[in-house]
């Protein structure tokens, strides 16, 4: 069953990629585009330089249950880019990094 909030193609991640903004931390990047739609869609990359495939696959899931738990504004494509840095943190520490992001970014539902 297709996701709805899932960013699925290629050319939409390049899309995000090419003209999206960019707020960054030392842990995670977000790249964010504002999309027509009345919901946003969430696409998460995690390298090879982060870790083996069961580290990588751990670090999708954190940031797919963080962002499912955030107030985020419909109406954007975002995209959350892994850093090596992260490669042997916590639930709670990639949280603080996510939520400090989208309250950079002004993406939080109730920020200005």
């Amino acid at each position: 069953m297709k996701k709805p909030w899932a960013l699925t193609k290629r050319a939409q991640y390049a899309l995000v990629y090419q003209q999206g903004k960019i707020w960054t931390d030392r842990l995670v990047l977000i790249k964010a585009l504002p999309n027509s739609l009345g919901l946003s869609r969430y696409g998460f990359s995690v390298t090879k330089k982060v870790g083996k495939a069961v580290q990588r696959n751990y670090l999708k899931r954190l940031l797919r249950e963080i962002t499912r738990l955030q107030p985020i504004k419909p109406g954007w494509d975002l995209v959350f880019i892994v850093r090596p840095a992260a490669a042997n943190i916590g639930y709670h520490q990639m949280e603080q990094a996510v939520t400090e992001l989208l309250i950079q970014a002004k993406l939080l539902k109730g920020s200005i």
